[in-house]
């Protein structure tokens, strides 16, 4: 009997066009600075002077509020909302360098919408620049190892198979790290970007953030080389899945 091959996979989903990818990684961007930094000003008032307290609403509605804004936007655009989850997409063919560089500043520029529709919210100057300096060694090593463990747990779900949980364990993870690092975990250059322009809470001085950024860049090099080493011979349509999985489902039309 002539032997028979193994089926083909089947190609992964189409993914959806670059405009609206980008439209939904600048409106989860601004979803998540506003949140950020508005649960930051709400726990400043409700709990003036117990810094802990603060701390924890702060922590919690960050956790709860990314899970809900990586279900709704990461269908289209993956769900990424931060410069190092793209580039370490793209160094695992995940996403073209191109598509990489496209998600950068739409990212950028929705976590500062999304943190002067914070401030305006809350009745306060629509730009007031943090004065909040938080650039020390301890705060650069918390940054490194926040967004090492972030990329860790997004990485490793998408390479096992579970990135359908992704969202869930995200959001719990950043909650933590709130509390694990004395940075309270940033992780995202897009965020620190975007909480320079609220002296708030949940801001940060312009001074500080090049520390932030270049630990978090230092965070996303090391993650690659852990995930290499953890999860060997990836492939392209695997890395696709970072967040989570996202695209049209491919039909007839789409295979011609």
């Amino acid at each position: 009997m002539p032997r028979r091959e193994p089926p083909a996979p089947s190609p992964g989903p189409v993914p959806a066009a670059l405009w609206r990818r980008l439209a939904a990684e600048f409106l989860g961007s601004a979803f998540l600075a506003a949140l950020v930094i508005g649960s930051g000003i709400a726990a400043q008032r409700l709990s003036p002077s117990d810094t802990g307290l603060e701390l924890l609403e702060n922590a919690a509605a960050t956790a709860g509020g990314l899970f809900a804004i990586i279900l709704m936007f990461g269908s289209v655009s993956g769900g990424h909302f931060n410069p190092v989850v793209s580039f370490v997409d793209a160094a695992f063919g995940g996403l073209s360098w191109r598509d990489a560089g496209a998600y950068l500043p739409a990212q950028v520029a929705g976590c500062t919408v999304g943190a002067i529709a914070a401030n305006v919210m809350f009745s306060l100057s629509a730009v007031s620049i943090s004065v909040k300096d938080r650039a020390s060694p301890a705060h650069f090593l918390s940054e490194v190892i926040a967004t090492v463990g972030l990329m860790l747990v997004i990485f490793a779900l998408a390479r096992s198979g579970r990135s359908r949980t992704t969202p869930a364990a995200v959001g719990a993870y950043i909650g933590a790290a709130y509390f694990f690092t004395s940075s309270a975990s940033f992780a995202n250059p897009a965020i620190t970007v975007g909480r320079m322009f609220s002296d708030t809470f949940a801001g940060i001085a312009p001074s500080s953030a090049p520390s932030f950024i270049g630990a978090q860049v230092v965070g996303g090099i090391l993650a690659i080389g852990l995930v290499k080493i953890l999860y060997p011979g990836i492939t392209a349509a695997e890395a696709a899945d970072v967040a989570v999985p996202h695209g049209q489902p491919r039909t007839s039309a789409h295979r011609r």
